[in-house]
């Protein structure tokens, strides 16, 4: 538990150096670029006139007389200063976050949430964006956890979530979030203010305010054009949709108060169930959504809703906070692919991720006998093999059940967006790729297998000949390895999991060849006299390669993955298949994959022999670290009958409200007031957050521990 502590720590501040080396590094005129443009010597907060007079400044007026003092400092030491705070309040979100989590909570998710909160934190855009562009939508974020896990009193409650509204005007919506759950007193205390800082601000600075709240609409416009992907709220989304005039304000508004009415009303049951943190998430997603602009770095509540449970089945637990993670960590073109129809999905990922949290996923309640003890997951147990260390890693256990379908694809997809990624940043020059082209030529032809020229002539003499390798080369080569494990997943779920890791494992080491040795294809080596029969262009003058080293990189040749994958295929077919006639297809794909690089002079016969010896290791380090395939084969085909009897759940409806948590007699209490500190306990209950703060099979979401709402 200690050394997973540690580690975890230490990893949580690489995260935090890395961020803070990221921008101090950057000349001073490319980083801190908005809050350059508000205090910096010709900022908007320096110059005589109005705030929003060139739209550079898109906060509140209240935000701008708070900033006012700040134009008297060096700018270089500000933004070192406002760097390291910046740093300063992701921790302290982190620690709050750490401590609102609703029990049952274990020791061992107490050691592990903080770090692992604010690792999460570090890693999102919009932390990210925030010390990039020194904007202070953080500030809003930490006031109001402050007010509803730290402060003692309604009153002060109150009054920080008000100062959080005065600087982000829909934070607001937190008021009936708290009238409705009890604490009255602090709602009115939050709205007065919020009025109070408002009219300060209106008094000092009429001109402005008179901008922003009636000319604007509490800041539509500001900041950059509204209909802009950065803008991640339901009038941004309608604006990329084509519509536009009274008919898109109509629309909007008839949306954000369906969004406000059923959010609130879920995030109060939320509340008085006893998951206050919950309650906070869904209410900052409605703000998020229902917010005229709601630019990247104010998305931070939606990364909170990784909290709630979703999943009566333990495989099921990850699956939503896998997609919030994703989606808040990553660029939306690496979560769908590209793909016309899926661009209004891909543009809004975050946005529909916070309408989710807030009107549609089933977050259990803690009331529900699964909210702590899910329906756990049937794993089998590795038959014996020759060697006492094999598996390596025992924990690694294998399921009888299929995976989560919906997990998988996002998994797929993401994996393959990065290994693209990797693979296009494994780049040399030209000279060193050819060179090492020279050398793999002059192997083959000390041992006799240069025989890439005479076939690529030869086939390139036959025009149908040409077409098929062509056609085969681009067209089987994601299709196939797609298709195997689609028919693993729905017929051999046990299978489908060994499968799949091999597959990864092999992949991975490609990438390790591709970096440590950039070669060149026959096609691209000058001299040669090799014809490219699948991209029809035989300009090697251009190192570039035209616009084909935008999609690709044209030096990732050692090893082959076009025959490594091919190869996995027909050795899972081989080994799997029932048919003889399949097994037959099955060996018959790696050849003609083979004959198809080779002809067609997309590889060396060492980039295939490479691709081999890469699926090999995939398997052999599946195997080294879970053990033989074969598992015990009543207990899988009983678990493969149940799974294909009953539909893949990807999340169940949470139920309303018990007697008690876990069935037991004991009422929750309707009235939410300021909690208390929670000691953390050992109980029997399982842990729901598990190793590193997350269950092992999928429990809890992100390691987050904390304190009852009850």
């Amino acid at each position: 538990m200690s050394a997973a502590r540690a580690v975890l720590w230490l990893l949580a501040a690489v995260l935090a150096v890395r961020q803070l080396a990221v921008v101090l590094r950057r000349p001073p005129g490319e980083r801190l670029i908005d809050l350059d443009a508000w205090v910096g010597p010709e900022g908007v907060l320096h110059v005589a006139g109005s705030l929003y007079e060139n739209d550079r400044f898109n906060g509140t007026p209240f935000a701008g007389l708070v900033l006012k003092p700040l134009t008297r400092t060096a700018e270089q030491s500000l933004g070192v200063v406002w760097t390291f705070a910046t740093l300063l309040l992701v921790v302290a979100i982190g620690l709050v976050v750490a401590r609102a989590l609703p029990g049952p909570v274990s020791r061992r998710t107490a050691l592990l949430a903080a770090p692992v909160a604010i690792s999460l934190l570090m890693l999102s855009l919009p932390v990210r964006n925030s010390f990039y562009l020194g904007q202070t939508s953080i500030i809003p974020v930490l006031l109001v956890l402050l007010g509803c896990f730290v402060a003692r009193g309604e009153r002060t409650s109150g009054i920080l979530i008000g100062i959080a509204a005065a600087l982000q005007p829909t934070v607001l919506l937190f008021a009936p979030l708290l009238w409705f759950t009890g604490r009255r007193r602090a709602a009115v205390s939050s709205a007065a203010a919020f009025a109070a800082c408002t009219a300060v601000a209106w008094a000092a600075m009429a001109g402005d305010s008179w901008t922003y709240w009636v000319e604007h609409a509490a800041g539509a416009g500001l900041g950059g054009a509204s209909d802009a992907v950065a803008n991640q709220s339901l009038h941004g989304a309608l604006l990329r949709l084509g519509l536009e005039g009274p008919l898109e304000i109509a629309l909007y508004l008839v949306l954000a108060a369906a969004v406000v009415g059923v959010g609130l009303r879920r995030a109060v049951r939320y509340a008085l169930d006893g998951q206050l943190l919950l309650a906070v998430a869904v209410t900052g997603c409605v703000a998020v959504a229902v917010s005229p602009t709601t630019w990247q770095h104010q998305l931070l509540w939606v990364l909170l809703a990784v909290v709630g449970r979703v999943g009566k089945k333990a495989a099921d637990r990850m699956l939503w906070p896998v997609l919030v993670i994703f989606a808040l960590t990553l660029p939306g073109k690496m979560l769908l692919p590209n793909m016309g129809f899926l661009h209004p999905f891909r543009d809004n990922a975050v946005l529909i991720a916070a309408l989710a949290a807030a009107c549609a996923v089933p977050f259990l309640a803690r009331t529900d006998p699964r909210f702590a003890r899910p329906l756990p997951t049937e794993y089998a147990t590795p038959p014996a093999s020759r060697w006492r260390w094999v598996p390596l890693l025992p924990f690694w256990r294998r399921a009888l059940s299929r995976p989560n379908l919906l997990l998988e694809l996002v998994a797929i997809r993401v994996g393959y967006a990065i290994y693209s990624k990797i693979r296009l940043a494994a780049t040399a020059s030209t000279a060193t790729a050819e060179e090492h082209g020279r050398q793999i030529a002059s192997i083959e032809e000390a041992i006799g297998i240069d025989i890439e020229h005479g076939i690529n002539m030869a086939a390139a003499k036959v025009e149908w000949l040409t077409d098929f390798l062509s056609f085969y080369y681009t067209s089987f080569h994601f299709p196939v390895p797609l298709a195997v494990l689609a028919v693993l997943y729905i017929r051999r779920p046990t299978d489908y999991r060994w499968a799949r890791a091999s597959l990864a494992f092999a992949t991975l080491l490609a990438l390790v060849g591709f970096w440590l040795y950039p070669l060149a294809p026959p096609r691209l080596m000058p001299g040669m006299g090799f014809i490219d029969t699948v991209h029809r262009t035989e300009d090697l003058s251009n190192p570039e390669f035209g616009a084909m080293t935008a999609v690709t990189n044209q030096y990732a040749a050692m090893p082959s993955l076009h025959f490594g994958w091919s190869l996995w295929c027909g050795v899972v077919i081989v080994m799997l298949a029932p048919k003889m006639w399949m097994k037959a297809l099955g060996l018959l794909h790696p050849l003609i994959t083979l004959y198809v690089i080779v002809a067609s002079a997309n590889h060396w016969i060492l980039d295939a022999l490479g691709g081999a010896i890469v699926v090999a290791a995939g398997f052999g380090l599946t195997y080294v670290l879970s053990g033989r395939r074969s598992a015990v084969p009543e207990a899988a085909k009983a678990a493969e009958t149940a799974e294909a009897a009953e539909p893949v759940p990807v999340g169940a409806p949470a139920g309303p409200p018990a007697d008690g948590i876990d069935g037991s007699s004991a009422a929750v209490e309707t009235k939410v007031s300021v909690p208390a500190a929670r000691t953390p306990v050992e109980s029997q209950v399982p842990d729901p957050a598990g190793a590193g703060g997350r269950d092992p099979d999928g429990g809890g979401g992100t390691a987050v521990a904390g304190k009852s709402a009850t």
